[in-house]
């Protein structure tokens, strides 16, 4: 082992090429041999289930004894880190109702410190992603309703956008979560969203609002009483090329919706966004034509739907860019790429698409527990 308790890798390695490098057969290992190489794996081995138990100890213990015992926010910070890469497994993200940290975690979304009401977002958006049952043991949790809360009313931008997200993520394929943010008065919550000057809180209120016009094309009526499509077509000139992307995607839903006639007031005013933002685009380098390519779809196919005829960025050549594949015959999916979790798509049943995730990469050791 290595002199600092860690296991030793250096010597491992070693071991394994001496040990199997192919050129021989294997050698029957002797007992201090074995003895070594699994004192050596096993150093590194980490117990989840009983990780994410001491967790749940140290979420249902009351903040006063925390702070007696010198444990600070920031540690409460790492901490839900650390149980945000266990339950990126459905099976623990399942687990963790079973053993009984589902409620302490929620309970963390009314924390006094805005950190840890973000980050206990951000681990119920990993629990939810794809995974219904999850979804249905924190709908059973009463879980919405504090993200609901937070999403509308704290007091930090941050921790509103992760709110957010976990709401996305909650109630994707999950009509009893749809119908459940209606009734929260979600969408009054989306439109306050779009009125902010943040740029993440915009995007993920424009995916959302993208996603539930595409799945019920009642909610159309909704959105246009509330004013939606007006803040949408300001936010189509938006300087953040995200927010003008999924403004143009949420505005397109809104047009191609026959069933109610035209849902789009002010087309005048829109065809004039349309123009400036086509000789926004007549106007770019190569490079941020190509970077532009879903903008450039999003406003012929947007132009087309209200016109009734193709954008002059087709007649100038802007559509497809020689190398570039052409474009498939319904435009771009932003609201999809989205919401496309990043280390669960694989598991998912049905086809999925915020790029904004702040989790970082690297792994941090977990936090002393509490004694008692």
């Amino acid at each position: 082992m290595a002199k600092d308790g860690g296991p030793d890798w250096n010597g491992l390695f070693k071991w394994s090429i001496a040990h199997g490098d192919g050129t021989k057969p294997p050698r029957a290992l002797s007992e201090e041999d074995r003895k070594w190489f699994m004192e050596a794996m096993q150093a590194n081995t980490i117990d989840v289930v009983k990780r994410m138990k001491e967790i749940t100890q140290v979420m249902k213990t009351p903040e006063d004894v925390l702070q007696s015992q010198g444990v600070t926010p920031e540690n409460i910070e790492d901490m839900l880190d650390e149980l945000q890469e266990h339950v990126e497994s459905i099976d623990m993200a399942n687990d963790l109702h079973s053993i009984g940290g589902l409620d302490p975690l929620l309970g963390y979304l009314k924390n006094s410190n805005a950190g840890i009401r973000a980050k206990a977002a951000e681990v119920v958006s990993t629990i939810v992603q794809n995974n219904p049952k999850s979804q249905q043991l924190v709908m059973e949790s009463n879980g919405l309703e504090p993200l609901l809360t937070n999403f509308k009313s704290d007091p930090s931008t941050n921790a509103r956008t992760k709110a957010l997200g976990a709401i996305s993520s909650l109630i994707r394929h999950n009509q009893p979560g749809i119908s459940a943010f209606r009734l929260g008065n979600g969408y009054a919550g989306l439109k306050d969203a779009l009125g902010s000057d943040d740029a993440r809180l915009q995007r993920k209120a424009l995916n959302l609002i993208q996603y539930l016009l595409h799945n019920n094309k009642a909610d159309g009526s909704v959105a246009t009483e509330l004013g939606l499509p007006k803040l949408m077509m300001h936010l189509a000139s938006s300087d953040d090329s995200l927010v003008r992307e999924a403004a143009l995607s949420s505005l397109l839903e809104l047009a191609q919706d026959k069933t109610a006639g035209n849902a789009l007031p002010d087309q005048d005013k829109l065809k004039d966004i349309l123009k400036s933002r086509i000789d926004g685009i007549s106007a770019m380098d190569s490079d941020d034509l190509h970077a532009a390519r879903e903008e450039r779809q999003l406003v012929d196919s947007l132009w087309k739907e209200c016109y009734n005829e193709p954008s002059s960025l087709r007649e100038k050549g802007l559509i497809v860019l020689p190398g570039e594949d052409a474009p498939q015959q319904l435009p771009p999916d932003v609201a999809g790429k989205m919401f496309e979790p990043p280390l669960r798509a694989w598991a998912a049943a049905r086809p999925a698409q915020e790029d904004d995730s702040d989790s970082g990469s690297g792994k941090k050791d977990p936090p002393l527990m509490l004694k008692f």
